[in-house]
């Protein structure tokens, strides 16, 4: 029997869970820059979008704890139905379970806070429950110090998660540059999320390629301060 997990990842195979990206847990977080953080979980989000990966956020205690997904990933997949819940486990909840099965896919990637809590209890029931091979992606989550996240990405490793980074998920299903029905999308995550990546991108469209300068007024333009 082959081992599914030497099946690289694909827009057809696999489908994502965002677990709680909320201010109020972010603020805990203490094992990776929690901007960094939030970078990398917006361009996560941005490259499912791209491929049409089947994406289910899930939220605990939002009013009464810990705020509201952060509003550059609701962007992103506008209208989605949140999926709110009581418990620490995502599992744990029904409608989560259901949106899981209902996108038909086994290989699920996860991107939530905290590692030790919130992830690590869902990827181990995942596995053992619903016999789902689980993607953990380590730099679009954060644990409450830089052991508790690099311990229960330990202990998940040794139960059978694959641990990734969102570039590389994204960089996955990209898979071939000839594939231009999503290079010039990838193009542009890789430019506003991925550093000095982004920043070679720019400079060899410029410089090697000969392409216009980018100006201030291909972005979005910020709101004039009113005159005290």
């Amino acid at each position: 029997m082959s081992n599914p997990k030497l099946e690289v990842l694909t827009p057809q195979n696999s489908q994502l869970i965002i677990i709680d990206q909320q201010p109020q847990m972010a603020f805990g977080v203490q094992s990776i820059d929690r901007q960094t953080l939030k970078n990398n979980v917006v361009a996560l989000a941005k490259a499912a979008r791209v491929f049409g990966i089947p994406t289910t956020i899930t939220t605990v205690e939002s009013e009464s704890f810990s705020g509201f997904t952060y509003p550059e990933v609701l962007d992103v997949f506008p209208g989605q139905k949140l999926l709110e819940r009581t418990s620490m486990n995502s599992w744990d909840d029904q409608k989560v379970r259901d949106a899981l099965a209902a996108n038909g896919r086994k290989k699920v990637i996860v991107s939530g806070l905290w590692t030790e809590v919130c992830n690590n209890t869902f990827a181990l029931c995942a596995m053992l429950e619903g016999g789902y091979e689980i993607y953990m992606v380590a730099d679009a989550s954060g644990g409450t110090s830089k052991e508790a996240h690099d311990y229960a990405m330990q202990r998940m490793i040794q139960a059978g998660v694959v641990p990734v980074t969102w570039q590389q998920v994204m960089l996955e299903w990209q898979r071939d540059w000839a594939r231009r029905e999503t290079y010039d999308a990838v193009m542009k995550i890789a430019k506003e999320h991925s550093g000095s990546y982004g920043m070679g991108i720019d400079y060899a469209y410029t410089m090697v390629h000969k392409a216009p300068q980018r100006t201030a007024s291909t972005h979005e333009a910020l709101p004039a301060v009113p005159a005290k």
